[in-house]
């Protein structure tokens, strides 16, 4: 491996998403918390949920939700008491020929905070903004350096806006940012690291990461993600804890050094040996236990593989 792509939410985050200011544009507040958390009621998203969650300190009732349609990357849209309702991001309004001039200074302010923006229109006309947050991962960063310190370039793959982005990757030490990733295009990326001559390692956890995942050169999922997350992988991390991915890189190293290691000593002593033999030098008793303490060489040496540091802890296991 020479690079460890990583998915932002659910891989580096914890995922459980936050709503830190609602701003709604001619219409009451609480009417916005109606209608955000009605559309959202359709969908299973980390910023649906938060948004959901949020709205009950606001709102006690929904609309009932018609026609509701999940758009990858983009939010969602459905029909609420007779009006079509947009929630998502800038791209998905501008989709749609929505102005989004009312909302220019909160949406400058919440991109230089790095929140993530969940933009509301209904009917054509833009009606709110919600801000979220999302929380890193304990012990996040010192992965990320255990990386950093076995040679990997690190890169940070999202689909949040490039300040968000520039920001969780400044937090934690991350060297290389793709923001504004549609999950479309995730793939895409890899795709093209590996054609710059990168070998691709790529760390994900939902059903948008299962691509990439299958086409990196060595796709590693969270046992917390998807069922088509974890089938796409080629490893899957039993623990939710990122500290495992260096320690996964660590062994894999190790086993392919100790590999090498007996390879050459079990021809290295044929190879010496067997002429020896042949040329009637070698007394067979003594070639016997030259045999076996070969052996035991070799299985003493894969033994140690189980010695490896875990960068969680210090702690040899």
């Amino acid at each position: 491996m020479t690079t460890v792509v990583l998915d932002k939410t659910g891989t580096l985050t914890t995922g459980r998403m936050t709503v830190e200011t609602a701003t709604a544009f001619g219409i009451p507040e609480h009417e916005l918390w109606r209608l955000a958390a009605s559309v959202e009621q359709g969908s299973e998203h980390a910023i649906a949920r938060a948004i959901q969650d949020a709205a009950r300190a606001h709102v006690t009732d929904l609309h009932s939700l018609e026609d509701f349609t999940a758009l990858p990357g983009l939010g969602a849209t459905a029909r609420i008491a007779g009006s079509t309702l947009l929630i998502g991001n800038a791209d998905l309004l501008r989709e749609h020929d929505i102005d989004l001039t009312p909302a220019a200074t909160a949406l400058a302010d919440a991109h230089e905070q790095g929140h993530t923006v969940a933009l509301v229109a209904r009917d054509g006309h833009l009606i709110g903004l919600l801000a979220l947050a999302d929380t890193i991962k304990p012990g996040a960063a010192d992965a990320i350096s255990a990386l950093r310190a076995q040679d990997l370039t690190t890169v940070l793959l999202t689909g949040d806006s490039p300040a968000a982005g520039a920001r969780i990757a400044a937090e934690l030490g991350i060297e290389r940012v793709h923001a504004g990733v549609a999950p479309a295009q995730k793939a895409d990326v890899v795709r093209e690291l590996q054609a710059a001559g990168e070998k691709v390692a790529m760390v994900g956890d939902g059903i948008n990461d299962a691509v990439a995942l299958a086409t990196a050169d060595l796709g590693l999922a969270l046992v917390s993600g998807t069922d088509i997350a974890l089938k796409a992988a080629d490893i899957i991390l039993v623990r939710d804890d990122l500290h495992v991915i260096p320690d996964a890189i660590a062994i894999s190293r190790k086993t392919l050094r100790t590999i090498r290691t007996n390879l050459g000593w079990a021809f290295g002593y044929n190879i010496a040996a067997i002429p020896i033999a042949a040329a009637g030098l070698l007394n067979p008793l003594i070639a016997a236990a030259a045999m076996s303490l070969s052996s035991v060489l070799v299985v003493y040496n894969s033994l140690r593989i189980q010695r490896v540091r875990s960068t969680e802890t210090g702690s040899v296991r």
